[in-house]
């Protein structure tokens, strides 16, 4: 049963809620590590500037979001552990073969590389709101305030890959010609 504007002042310690809090935190810790290194390859893959400088900047800020999941953990009294998240995985993994399967230092490969970072964006804006959200309902505001901060930089990332994309990138890819 949903209770409307529910407060946090009667939740139980060991709630189902709080588990499932713990486990997608370690999910999305899982998964902000494992972006890092892919943003690397990201960035190695990318052709135009705007687009590596984007990963690169990226790149520092997920390393802060990793140490920020540290300090949630460290918020609600757990230790930082990780589960390994089947949809980021999934997600990096698709990135590797949209690197594969495009040409080097094409506009195609740039406008590839941006679909597969915004999928990696909305899925971290997904998991960042209804993480703050549950932070929220459990009563833990500095846990809250963190998650929330990172959502909107997630955001800002997510905005920002949709401008450079517009800038000219996804034009130069449609026309592109394929090698027949």
């Amino acid at each position: 049963m949903a209770i409307e504007g529910a407060t946090t002042t009667n939740v139980s310690a060991n709630s189902k809620l709080k588990d499932l809090f713990i486990e997608q935190l370690q999910d999305l810790y899982w998964a902000e590590k494992k972006l890092v290194k892919a943003l690397s390859r990201m960035e190695e893959a990318a052709t135009e500037t705007k687009l590596k400088d984007a990963f690169a900047t990226h790149r520092q800020q997920t390393k802060e979001h990793v140490n920020r999941l540290e300090q949630v953990f460290s918020s609600i009294g757990e230790e930082a552990d990780t589960t390994k998240c089947p949809a980021m995985a999934g997600i990096i993994s698709e990135a590797e073969d949209l690197i594969d399967d495009t040409d080097d230092g094409s506009a195609q490969r740039d406008s590839a590389l941006i679909i597969a970072a915004q999928k990696a964006e909305h899925y971290e804006i997904a998991s960042y709101g209804s993480l703050a959200q549950l932070a929220k309902v459990l009563g833990y505001m500095e846990a809250k305030n963190l998650l929330g901060q990172t959502l909107e930089e997630e955001k800002q990332t997510d905005m920002l890959l949709t401008q450079i994309a517009e800038s000219g990138i996804n034009y130069g890819a449609s026309m592109e010609t394929e090698n027949i």
